[in-house]
């Protein structure tokens, strides 16, 4: 039915195959899984807060318009998660915390939502990464993580 060289190259087809299959998993495993979730839009996303659930929790509502974010400078303790809901009022922004992997779309009529835990303290600056006009370089915000009592 097969000759010895259709053999090898099936067989050396399903291993190439079966090791993609492998390193997709594992990388997926090791570097979180941290997919965008869309949620329906209303009008309680139009406003920008951020809302402590408990003493590590914590959702921010993002609004995205002509140049900012808002809030633009959200203070959170070390070791909290945060829920991220973001949307736009206008046109569509980018929003991207480049150390926590985080980069979401913010389109009007949507809502995008993605999860972050900050371990460390530190100044994480989110940007703006779409084009959305004359004053998109200044599109820029920052999550203050530090100790609870240095707020």
């Amino acid at each position: 039915m097969f000759d010895k060289y259709e053999k090898g190259i099936l067989i050396s087809s399903i291993l190439v195959m079966m090791l993609f299959i492998f390193s997709l998993v594992y990388s997926l495993d090791k570097k979180g899984r941290n997919i965008t979730e869309c949620i329906p839009f209303n009008k309680t996303y139009q406003k920008g807060r951020v809302e402590k659930i408990d003493d590590s929790t914590y959702q921010v509502f993002m609004v995205a318009k002509m140049w900012a974010f808002e809030p633009d400078k959200i203070y959170i303790p070390v070791g909290s998660t945060v829920d991220f809901f973001l949307t736009s009022l206008d046109v569509v922004h980018g929003f991207n915390i480049a150390p926590k992997n985080v980069n979401l779309m913010a389109v009007f009529g949507g809502v995008g939502k993605s999860t972050v835990k900050f371990d460390n303290p530190g100044v994480y600056k989110i940007v703006c990464h779409e084009y959305c006009g004359v004053g998109h370089q200044f599109m820029q915000g920052e999550v203050i993580v530090n100790y609870p009592e240095n707020k």
